[in-house]
């Protein structure tokens, strides 16, 4: 019981901490904190906080090998709904301030800023993996579902893109999550995965030879 009520508690408080970022913009924003241009303050942050949470979703499963933690894997869902979430906010966001959900505009914005195209194949490749992310998906795609999921490696390579086309004006953000990117997807490579358990067994064994010196 205590251990239910403890993951319990544990997926209540990433909700929570993937919701407080989305509470906080839109606070900013009713009481005018959010600059001269609030809609694109909130198409910007919620894009980037798109971007932050399928980076961590990313993250997961590495961790979980490293640390034999299994919290990790019990909110790669969760997270992986948020980041579609997250994305979804974002491109409503982008029909609302900027066409003023005059849909005539798409057709001339679409030519002008292809990034656009780029954010869309992203965000629809999100939304075949989140419909997909339940049991009876994985039971009816069976051995197919695992490939299909593995396109979120080249989901977070059109939004580095998407994001790498709106801020050319300022690279070093960019290049901040292009690193943390390259960081992520180089944990997936069969070298490197097969290189976590043991760094996790030495750091295991490390920790308590020390704790028995200190003892």
């Amino acid at each position: 019981m205590a251990a239910q009520r403890f993951w319990l508690l544990w997926r209540v408080g990433v909700f929570l901490a993937a919701l407080a970022p989305l509470l906080l913009w839109s606070w900013q924003v009713a009481i005018n904190a959010a600059g001269p241009e609030p809609g694109n303050y909130l198409l910007l942050n919620i894009g980037i906080g798109g971007l932050w949470m399928l980076l961590l979703t990313l993250s997961l499963t590495p961790l979980t090998k490293l640390t034999r933690w299994k919290g990790f894997a019990l909110i790669r869902r969760q997270l992986g709904l948020w980041t579609l979430a997250y994305a979804t906010l974002h491109m409503l966001c982008y029909a609302l301030f900027i066409l003023g959900l005059d849909w005539a505009l798409l057709g001339s914005e679409l030519v002008k800023r292809p990034y656009i195209i780029v954010g869309m194949i992203a965000l629809i490749g999100l939304a075949v993996l989140g419909a997909t992310s339940n049991r009876w998906a994985m039971r009816r795609l069976g051995k197919r579902w695992k490939p299909l999921h593995k396109f979120s490696y080249a989901i977070l390579g059109l939004v580095l893109l998407h994001f790498f086309w709106v801020v050319r004006a300022d690279m070093q953000e960019w290049a901040m999550y292009a690193a943390i990117a390259t960081l992520v997807m180089a944990t997936r490579l069969p070298p490197v995965a097969r290189t976590l358990p043991k760094l996790r067994d030495r750091l295991s064994r490390l920790l308590r030879r020390r704790s028995a010196e200190t003892c």
